[in-house]
Protein backbone atom coordinates (compact mmCIF):
# COMPACT_ATOMS: atom_id res chain seq x y z
CA UNK A 1 0.00 0.00 0.00
CA UNK A 2 0.97 3.51 -0.93
CA UNK A 3 0.48 6.59 1.44
CA UNK A 4 -0.21 10.12 0.15
CA UNK A 5 -1.24 13.48 2.10
CA UNK A 6 -3.42 14.22 -0.70
CA UNK A 7 -5.33 11.98 -3.06
CA UNK A 8 -7.24 13.75 -6.05
CA UNK A 9 -9.61 12.21 -8.20
CA UNK A 10 -9.85 13.40 -11.58
CA UNK A 11 -7.49 15.42 -13.85
CA UNK A 12 -10.16 18.27 -14.90
CA UNK A 13 -10.22 21.18 -12.37
CA UNK A 14 -8.61 18.69 -9.80
CA UNK A 15 -5.36 19.82 -10.84
CA UNK A 16 -6.15 23.32 -9.62
CA UNK A 17 -6.01 20.78 -6.17
CA UNK A 18 -3.05 18.93 -6.72
CA UNK A 19 -1.01 21.71 -7.64
CA UNK A 20 -1.62 23.65 -4.85
CA UNK A 21 -0.96 20.48 -2.59
CA UNK A 22 2.33 20.06 -4.35
CA UNK A 23 3.25 23.84 -3.51
CA UNK A 24 2.56 23.32 -0.13
CA UNK A 25 4.93 20.11 0.04
CA UNK A 26 2.59 17.42 0.35
CA UNK A 27 2.74 13.83 -0.88
CA UNK A 28 -0.21 13.97 -3.95
CA UNK A 29 -1.48 11.02 -5.81
CA UNK A 30 -3.68 12.13 -8.74
CA UNK A 31 -6.29 9.42 -10.35
CA UNK A 32 -6.47 10.01 -14.00
CA UNK A 33 -7.32 7.24 -16.46
CA UNK A 34 -7.89 9.34 -19.61
CA UNK A 35 -5.82 12.14 -20.50
CA UNK A 36 -4.94 14.74 -18.78
CA UNK A 37 -7.05 17.89 -18.69
CA UNK A 38 -10.71 16.02 -17.88
CA UNK A 39 -13.71 16.73 -20.15
CA UNK A 40 -13.18 20.53 -20.88
CA UNK A 41 -9.61 20.02 -22.77
CA UNK A 42 -10.32 16.65 -24.40
CA UNK A 43 -13.83 16.51 -24.77
CA UNK A 44 -16.08 19.22 -23.90
CA UNK A 45 -15.70 23.26 -24.08
CA UNK A 46 -12.40 23.10 -25.85
CA UNK A 47 -12.92 20.81 -28.99
CA UNK A 48 -16.77 21.70 -29.32
CA UNK A 49 -16.04 25.75 -29.50
CA UNK A 50 -13.31 24.84 -31.89
CA UNK A 51 -15.86 23.40 -34.12
CA UNK A 52 -18.53 25.75 -33.18
CA UNK A 53 -16.64 29.18 -34.20
CA UNK A 54 -16.47 28.06 -37.74
CA UNK A 55 -20.25 27.51 -38.00
CA UNK A 56 -20.43 31.11 -36.32
CA UNK A 57 -18.35 32.27 -39.08
CA UNK A 58 -20.55 30.49 -41.68
CA UNK A 59 -23.78 31.79 -40.03
CA UNK A 60 -22.39 35.67 -40.31
CA UNK A 61 -21.90 34.79 -44.01
CA UNK A 62 -25.54 33.28 -44.51
CA UNK A 63 -27.12 36.53 -42.80
CA UNK A 64 -24.68 38.95 -44.75
CA UNK A 65 -27.68 39.62 -47.19
CA UNK A 66 -29.35 41.52 -44.09
CA UNK A 67 -26.58 44.39 -44.82
CA UNK A 68 -26.37 44.01 -48.21
CA UNK A 69 -23.42 41.77 -48.61
CA UNK A 70 -23.80 39.43 -50.82
CA UNK A 71 -21.36 36.25 -50.02
CA UNK A 72 -21.20 32.89 -50.99
CA UNK A 73 -19.12 29.79 -49.02
CA UNK A 74 -16.94 27.60 -51.50
CA UNK A 75 -16.50 25.28 -49.45
CA UNK A 76 -16.39 23.79 -46.03
CA UNK A 77 -13.52 21.50 -45.22
CA UNK A 78 -14.78 19.36 -42.54
CA UNK A 79 -12.46 17.12 -42.28
CA UNK A 80 -10.07 20.07 -41.86
CA UNK A 81 -11.92 21.45 -39.18
CA UNK A 82 -11.75 18.06 -37.50
CA UNK A 83 -7.92 17.48 -37.96
CA UNK A 84 -7.18 21.05 -36.50
CA UNK A 85 -9.17 20.72 -33.43
CA UNK A 86 -7.98 16.83 -32.68
CA UNK A 87 -4.27 18.21 -32.82
CA UNK A 88 -4.98 21.64 -30.62
CA UNK A 89 -6.79 19.18 -27.80
CA UNK A 90 -3.72 15.97 -28.23
CA UNK A 91 -1.10 18.72 -27.79
CA UNK A 92 -2.88 20.68 -24.81
CA UNK A 93 -3.51 17.27 -23.22
CA UNK A 94 0.11 16.28 -24.03
CA UNK A 95 1.66 19.36 -22.36
CA UNK A 96 -0.12 19.26 -19.16
CA UNK A 97 0.96 15.40 -19.09
CA UNK A 98 4.34 16.08 -19.05
CA UNK A 99 3.98 18.68 -16.61
CA UNK A 100 2.12 16.37 -14.39
CA UNK A 101 5.21 13.84 -15.01
CA UNK A 102 8.02 16.38 -14.76
CA UNK A 103 6.57 17.32 -10.91
CA UNK A 104 8.44 15.91 -8.16
CA UNK A 105 5.77 14.60 -5.05
CA UNK A 106 3.16 14.38 -7.70
CA UNK A 107 2.37 10.28 -9.07
CA UNK A 108 -0.30 9.94 -11.92
CA UNK A 109 -1.98 6.85 -11.18
CA UNK A 110 -3.21 5.76 -14.83
CA UNK A 111 -6.31 4.16 -14.46
CA UNK A 112 -10.07 3.47 -13.08
CA UNK A 113 -9.57 4.25 -9.47
CA UNK A 114 -12.03 2.22 -6.95
CA UNK A 115 -12.73 2.79 -3.39
CA UNK A 116 -12.20 -0.38 -1.46
CA UNK A 117 -12.17 0.61 2.18
CA UNK A 118 -11.77 4.02 4.43
CA UNK A 119 -9.85 6.16 2.72
CA UNK A 120 -8.48 3.91 0.58
CA UNK A 121 -8.50 3.06 -3.15
CA UNK A 122 -7.64 0.30 -5.75
CA UNK A 123 -6.19 1.95 -8.90
CA UNK A 124 -5.13 -0.84 -10.99
CA UNK A 125 -2.20 -2.79 -9.25
CA UNK A 126 -2.38 -0.67 -6.76
CA UNK A 127 -3.25 -0.01 -3.35
CA UNK A 128 -3.27 3.92 -2.33
CA UNK A 129 -4.50 5.88 0.84
CA UNK A 130 -4.34 8.93 1.68
CA UNK A 131 -5.79 11.48 4.62
CA UNK A 132 -7.22 14.17 2.37
CA UNK A 133 -9.40 13.52 -0.31
CA UNK A 134 -10.95 15.52 -3.70
CA UNK A 135 -13.86 13.55 -5.36
CA UNK A 136 -13.25 15.01 -8.84
CA UNK A 137 -14.57 11.92 -11.15
CA UNK A 138 -16.76 14.23 -13.59
CA UNK A 139 -20.02 12.61 -15.57
CA UNK A 140 -20.22 10.63 -18.93
CA UNK A 141 -22.64 11.15 -21.43
CA UNK A 142 -25.87 9.80 -20.25
CA UNK A 143 -27.71 6.97 -22.40
CA UNK A 144 -31.93 6.96 -22.04
CA UNK A 145 -32.95 3.61 -21.88
CA UNK A 146 -34.34 3.84 -25.42
CA UNK A 147 -35.80 -0.11 -26.94
CA UNK A 148 -33.08 -0.76 -29.24
CA UNK A 149 -30.27 1.59 -28.37
CA UNK A 150 -28.01 -1.31 -27.44
CA UNK A 151 -28.12 -2.49 -31.55
CA UNK A 152 -27.54 1.22 -33.00
CA UNK A 153 -23.99 2.75 -33.50
CA UNK A 154 -24.56 5.81 -32.21
CA UNK A 155 -22.55 8.94 -31.05
CA UNK A 156 -22.02 10.83 -27.90
CA UNK A 157 -20.43 14.42 -27.19
CA UNK A 158 -17.31 12.33 -26.51
CA UNK A 159 -17.71 10.22 -29.68
CA UNK A 160 -19.08 12.89 -32.23
CA UNK A 161 -15.24 14.42 -31.94
CA UNK A 162 -14.20 11.30 -34.29
CA UNK A 163 -15.93 11.61 -36.71
CA UNK A 164 -13.91 11.69 -39.90
CA UNK A 165 -16.70 12.40 -42.44
CA UNK A 166 -19.68 14.89 -42.35
CA UNK A 167 -22.81 12.78 -42.30
CA UNK A 168 -25.38 14.12 -44.63
CA UNK A 169 -28.23 14.10 -42.06
CA UNK A 170 -28.52 13.49 -38.42
CA UNK A 171 -30.90 12.85 -35.90
CA UNK A 172 -30.08 14.27 -32.12
CA UNK A 173 -31.71 12.79 -29.05
CA UNK A 174 -31.84 15.67 -26.40
CA UNK A 175 -32.35 19.47 -26.16
CA UNK A 176 -29.77 21.11 -23.42
CA UNK A 177 -26.90 22.91 -24.48
CA UNK A 178 -24.96 19.78 -25.93
CA UNK A 179 -27.49 18.85 -28.74
CA UNK A 180 -28.34 22.73 -29.68
CA UNK A 181 -24.63 23.58 -29.68
CA UNK A 182 -24.23 20.62 -31.97
CA UNK A 183 -27.25 21.10 -33.87
CA UNK A 184 -25.78 24.53 -34.82
CA UNK A 185 -22.63 22.68 -36.14
CA UNK A 186 -23.74 20.75 -37.91
CA UNK A 187 -26.55 22.55 -39.67
CA UNK A 188 -23.78 25.30 -40.77
CA UNK A 189 -21.74 22.15 -42.22
CA UNK A 190 -24.63 21.11 -44.19
CA UNK A 191 -26.27 18.22 -42.58
CA UNK A 192 -30.26 17.68 -42.59
CA UNK A 193 -30.30 17.70 -39.16
CA UNK A 194 -33.52 17.20 -36.76
CA UNK A 195 -33.78 17.71 -33.00
CA UNK A 196 -35.95 15.13 -30.81
CA UNK A 197 -36.65 16.97 -27.24
CA UNK A 198 -38.30 15.06 -24.47
CA UNK A 199 -39.58 18.63 -23.09
CA UNK A 200 -41.94 21.26 -24.37
CA UNK A 201 -38.83 23.52 -24.50
CA UNK A 202 -35.71 23.65 -26.21
CA UNK A 203 -33.73 24.71 -23.57
CA UNK A 204 -35.97 24.60 -21.00
CA UNK A 205 -33.25 25.55 -18.31
CA UNK A 206 -33.46 28.99 -19.91
CA UNK A 207 -35.99 31.79 -19.31
CA UNK A 208 -39.11 31.23 -21.63
CA UNK A 209 -39.32 33.69 -24.12
CA UNK A 210 -35.16 32.87 -24.63
CA UNK A 211 -35.95 29.10 -25.27
CA UNK A 212 -38.79 30.37 -27.89
CA UNK A 213 -36.36 32.49 -29.59
CA UNK A 214 -33.72 30.48 -29.97
CA UNK A 215 -36.11 27.76 -31.12
CA UNK A 216 -37.62 30.21 -34.04
CA UNK A 217 -34.23 31.56 -35.33
CA UNK A 218 -32.50 27.20 -35.15
CA UNK A 219 -35.49 26.58 -37.17
CA UNK A 220 -34.43 28.12 -39.73
CA UNK A 221 -32.03 26.20 -40.57
CA UNK A 222 -32.78 22.32 -39.02
CA UNK A 223 -36.39 20.88 -37.82
CA UNK A 224 -36.31 20.58 -34.01
CA UNK A 225 -39.97 18.54 -32.50
CA UNK A 226 -40.24 19.34 -29.04
CA UNK A 227 -42.52 17.49 -26.54
CA UNK A 228 -41.39 14.40 -28.09
CA UNK A 229 -40.23 10.98 -26.48
CA UNK A 230 -37.99 8.88 -28.09
CA UNK A 231 -39.03 5.51 -27.39
CA UNK A 232 -37.42 3.13 -29.75
CA UNK A 233 -34.49 2.93 -32.02
CA UNK A 234 -33.37 1.06 -35.61
CA UNK A 235 -30.81 0.47 -37.65
CA UNK A 236 -31.03 -0.66 -41.45
CA UNK A 237 -28.89 0.20 -44.41
CA UNK A 238 -26.94 2.20 -42.81
CA UNK A 239 -29.86 4.18 -41.75
CA UNK A 240 -30.90 5.15 -38.07
CA UNK A 241 -34.65 5.66 -37.45
CA UNK A 242 -36.19 6.70 -34.31
CA UNK A 243 -39.39 6.45 -32.79
CA UNK A 244 -41.01 8.87 -30.79
CA UNK A 245 -44.31 9.30 -29.34
CA UNK A 246 -45.50 12.94 -28.58
CA UNK A 247 -46.30 13.75 -25.10
CA UNK A 248 -49.32 15.43 -25.24
CA UNK A 249 -51.29 14.27 -28.07
CA UNK A 250 -49.79 10.17 -28.31
CA UNK A 251 -49.39 10.47 -32.10
CA UNK A 252 -46.07 8.50 -32.62
CA UNK A 253 -43.69 9.84 -35.49
CA UNK A 254 -40.48 8.41 -36.99
CA UNK A 255 -37.44 9.96 -37.86
CA UNK A 256 -34.54 8.68 -39.87
CA UNK A 257 -31.01 9.75 -40.65
CA UNK A 258 -27.86 8.58 -41.47
CA UNK A 259 -26.04 9.61 -37.81
CA UNK A 260 -27.50 9.40 -34.52
CA UNK A 261 -26.27 11.78 -31.45
CA UNK A 262 -27.68 11.37 -28.08
CA UNK A 263 -27.40 14.33 -26.29
CA UNK A 264 -29.81 13.30 -23.09
CA UNK A 265 -27.54 14.77 -19.93
CA UNK A 266 -24.59 13.15 -18.07
CA UNK A 267 -24.32 10.60 -16.06
CA UNK A 268 -21.90 10.83 -12.70
CA UNK A 269 -19.19 8.39 -12.63
CA UNK A 270 -19.94 7.31 -9.19
CA UNK A 271 -21.05 4.00 -10.57
CA UNK A 272 -17.18 3.42 -11.03
CA UNK A 273 -15.49 4.74 -8.48
CA UNK A 274 -17.60 3.36 -5.49
CA UNK A 275 -17.10 6.36 -3.08
CA UNK A 276 -19.55 4.86 -0.82
CA UNK A 277 -17.19 2.35 0.25
CA UNK A 278 -15.16 5.19 2.04
CA UNK A 279 -18.07 6.06 3.75
CA UNK A 280 -19.54 9.19 1.54
CA UNK A 281 -22.90 9.50 0.83
CA UNK A 282 -24.95 9.49 -3.03
CA UNK A 283 -27.79 11.21 -4.37
CA UNK A 284 -30.58 9.49 -6.23
CA UNK A 285 -29.07 9.86 -9.29
CA UNK A 286 -25.89 8.89 -8.27
CA UNK A 287 -24.02 12.58 -7.62
CA UNK A 288 -21.88 13.19 -4.51
CA UNK A 289 -23.70 15.06 -1.88
CA UNK A 290 -22.27 17.81 -0.23
CA UNK A 291 -22.61 20.54 2.22
CA UNK A 292 -22.02 24.56 1.76
CA UNK A 293 -18.35 24.08 1.85
CA UNK A 294 -17.98 21.33 -0.36
CA UNK A 295 -17.63 18.92 2.14
CA UNK A 296 -18.78 14.98 1.97
CA UNK A 297 -20.56 13.21 4.76
CA UNK A 298 -17.26 11.23 5.15
CA UNK A 299 -14.11 13.69 7.45
CA UNK A 300 -10.90 14.92 5.05
CA UNK A 301 -13.01 13.87 1.99
CA UNK A 302 -14.54 16.87 -0.39
CA UNK A 303 -15.98 17.05 -3.71
CA UNK A 304 -16.81 19.16 -7.06
CA UNK A 305 -17.40 19.73 -10.63
CA UNK A 306 -19.63 17.54 -12.34
CA UNK A 307 -19.23 14.65 -10.05
CA UNK A 308 -21.39 16.95 -7.30
CA UNK A 309 -24.22 17.31 -10.45
CA UNK A 310 -24.85 20.99 -9.26
CA UNK A 311 -23.42 23.68 -11.63
CA UNK A 312 -21.76 22.10 -14.35
CA UNK A 313 -19.12 24.06 -15.88
CA UNK A 314 -15.58 24.19 -16.28
CA UNK A 315 -15.62 27.82 -14.57
CA UNK A 316 -18.09 27.01 -11.48
CA UNK A 317 -15.56 23.53 -11.22
CA UNK A 318 -12.28 25.85 -11.38
CA UNK A 319 -13.96 28.12 -8.38
CA UNK A 320 -15.11 25.25 -6.59
CA UNK A 321 -11.64 23.74 -6.68
CA UNK A 322 -10.57 26.66 -4.63
CA UNK A 323 -13.23 26.78 -1.96
CA UNK A 324 -12.22 22.86 -1.70
CA UNK A 325 -8.60 23.52 -1.31
CA UNK A 326 -9.04 26.48 1.20
CA UNK A 327 -11.59 24.51 3.34
CA UNK A 328 -9.25 21.60 3.37
CA UNK A 329 -6.22 23.59 4.77
CA UNK A 330 -7.84 26.35 6.77
CA UNK A 331 -9.90 26.35 9.92
CA UNK A 332 -12.05 29.53 8.64
CA UNK A 333 -14.13 27.72 6.20
CA UNK A 334 -15.93 29.44 2.93
CA UNK A 335 -19.33 28.60 1.36
CA UNK A 336 -19.72 27.95 -2.08
CA UNK A 337 -22.11 30.58 -3.95
CA UNK A 338 -23.69 29.98 -7.05
CA UNK A 339 -25.31 33.04 -7.14
CA UNK A 340 -23.75 34.65 -10.20
CA UNK A 341 -22.21 31.75 -11.45
CA UNK A 342 -22.82 32.49 -15.15
CA UNK A 343 -22.56 29.85 -18.39
CA UNK A 344 -23.07 30.57 -22.14
CA UNK A 345 -24.79 28.46 -25.32
CA UNK A 346 -22.72 28.57 -28.10
CA UNK A 347 -25.60 28.50 -30.26
CA UNK A 348 -27.09 30.79 -33.42
CA UNK A 349 -28.11 32.82 -31.49
CA UNK A 350 -25.68 32.67 -28.92
CA UNK A 351 -27.19 32.41 -25.05
CA UNK A 352 -25.69 33.41 -22.01
CA UNK A 353 -27.03 33.51 -18.43
CA UNK A 354 -26.40 34.39 -14.68
CA UNK A 355 -28.30 33.99 -11.78
CA UNK A 356 -32.22 34.00 -11.23
CA UNK A 357 -34.53 33.22 -13.87
CA UNK A 358 -37.69 35.75 -13.53
CA UNK A 359 -40.08 32.87 -11.99
CA UNK A 360 -37.08 31.50 -9.42
CA UNK A 361 -36.49 35.07 -8.11
CA UNK A 362 -40.69 35.34 -7.37
CA UNK A 363 -41.03 32.25 -6.17
CA UNK A 364 -38.10 33.14 -3.49
CA UNK A 365 -40.56 35.48 -2.39
CA UNK A 366 -38.50 38.88 -4.33
CA UNK A 367 -40.46 41.78 -5.23
CA UNK A 368 -38.47 42.78 -8.40
CA UNK A 369 -38.23 44.70 -11.13
CA UNK A 370 -37.61 43.56 -14.93
CA UNK A 371 -36.32 45.31 -17.64
CA UNK A 372 -35.66 44.39 -21.36
CA UNK A 373 -33.67 45.80 -24.13
CA UNK A 374 -33.85 44.16 -27.73
CA UNK A 375 -30.84 44.89 -29.99
CA UNK A 376 -32.57 46.03 -32.99
CA UNK A 377 -33.16 49.18 -30.80
CA UNK A 378 -29.27 50.25 -30.38
CA UNK A 379 -27.60 51.97 -32.76
CA UNK A 380 -24.90 49.26 -33.17
CA UNK A 381 -27.89 46.96 -33.53
CA UNK A 382 -28.93 48.67 -36.61
CA UNK A 383 -25.53 48.65 -38.18
CA UNK A 384 -25.45 45.20 -37.90
CA UNK A 385 -28.77 44.18 -39.48
CA UNK A 386 -31.32 44.51 -36.51
CA UNK A 387 -30.33 40.61 -35.48
CA UNK A 388 -32.66 39.30 -32.99
CA UNK A 389 -31.81 39.24 -29.55
CA UNK A 390 -32.15 40.67 -26.10
CA UNK A 391 -31.00 41.49 -22.69
CA UNK A 392 -33.28 40.62 -20.06
CA UNK A 393 -32.42 41.58 -15.98
CA UNK A 394 -33.60 41.14 -13.36
CA UNK A 395 -33.58 43.44 -9.82
CA UNK A 396 -34.93 43.39 -6.25
CA UNK A 397 -37.14 46.28 -6.30
CA UNK A 398 -36.26 47.65 -2.49
CA UNK A 399 -32.04 47.58 -2.80
CA UNK A 400 -31.65 47.84 -6.10
CA UNK A 401 -29.54 44.51 -6.00
CA UNK A 402 -29.12 42.68 -9.33
CA UNK A 403 -30.47 39.06 -9.13
CA UNK A 404 -29.89 37.61 -12.63
CA UNK A 405 -29.47 38.45 -16.76
CA UNK A 406 -30.11 36.55 -19.43
CA UNK A 407 -29.09 37.74 -22.87
CA UNK A 408 -29.27 36.17 -26.58
CA UNK A 409 -27.93 37.45 -29.34
CA UNK A 410 -24.22 38.31 -30.74
CA UNK A 411 -21.74 38.18 -28.01
CA UNK A 412 -24.06 37.36 -25.68
CA UNK A 413 -21.10 35.69 -23.84
CA UNK A 414 -19.01 38.50 -23.61
CA UNK A 415 -21.75 41.12 -22.96
CA UNK A 416 -23.27 39.13 -19.93
CA UNK A 417 -19.52 39.91 -17.90
CA UNK A 418 -20.27 43.58 -17.10
CA UNK A 419 -23.95 42.37 -15.16
CA UNK A 420 -21.36 39.10 -13.57
CA UNK A 421 -18.74 41.51 -12.34
CA UNK A 422 -21.80 44.33 -10.85
CA UNK A 423 -23.20 41.22 -9.04
CA UNK A 424 -19.58 40.40 -6.76
CA UNK A 425 -18.95 44.01 -6.82
CA UNK A 426 -19.77 46.39 -4.00
CA UNK A 427 -23.43 46.55 -2.90
CA UNK A 428 -24.17 44.61 -6.03
CA UNK A 429 -26.44 46.70 -7.20
CA UNK A 430 -27.02 47.36 -11.33
CA UNK A 431 -26.19 51.45 -10.57
CA UNK A 432 -22.46 50.77 -11.39
CA UNK A 433 -24.21 49.97 -15.03
CA UNK A 434 -26.19 52.83 -15.45
CA UNK A 435 -23.77 55.64 -14.32
CA UNK A 436 -21.12 53.77 -15.86
CA UNK A 437 -20.21 55.63 -19.16
CA UNK A 438 -20.80 53.62 -22.90
CA UNK A 439 -19.12 53.61 -25.85
CA UNK A 440 -21.25 54.54 -28.39
CA UNK A 441 -22.04 53.23 -30.64
CA UNK A 442 -21.29 49.77 -29.43
CA UNK A 443 -23.04 46.72 -28.11
CA UNK A 444 -22.43 46.84 -24.23
CA UNK A 445 -25.56 49.82 -24.72
CA UNK A 446 -28.15 47.05 -24.59
CA UNK A 447 -27.25 46.04 -21.30
CA UNK A 448 -27.65 49.63 -20.09
CA UNK A 449 -30.61 49.96 -21.89
CA UNK A 450 -32.16 46.94 -19.75
CA UNK A 451 -31.62 48.62 -16.90
CA UNK A 452 -32.90 51.47 -17.63
CA UNK A 453 -36.32 49.58 -18.50
CA UNK A 454 -36.78 48.12 -15.07
CA UNK A 455 -40.44 48.06 -14.61
CA UNK A 456 -42.70 46.12 -12.10
CA UNK A 457 -43.24 42.30 -12.35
Amino acid sequence: MEKFDVLVIGAGSGMIVASNAVASGLKTAVVESGPMGGTCVNRGCIPSKMLIYPADVVAIIQEAESINVNATINSIDFEKIMKRMRSFVTDDSQRQAEAVEATPNLTWFKDVGEFISDYTMKVGDHVIKADRIFIVSGARPGIPPIKGIDNVDYLTSDTVLELKKPPKSMVIIGGGYIAAEYGHFFSSIGSDVTIVQRNVRLLPEEEPEISELLKEEMEKRMKIFTNYDAIEVKEKNGFKTVRARNRENGNLKEFSAEALLIAAGRFPNSDLLKPEKTGVELDESGYVKVNEYLETQRKNVWAFGDAIGKQMFKHVANYEAEIAWHNAVHEHKVKVDYSAAPHAVFTHPQIASVGLKEAEAKQKGYKILVGKAYYKDTALGVAMGEPKGFVKVIVEERTGKILGGHIIGPFASILIQEIINAMVSGDKTFLPIIRGMHIHPAMPEVVQNALGNLKEA
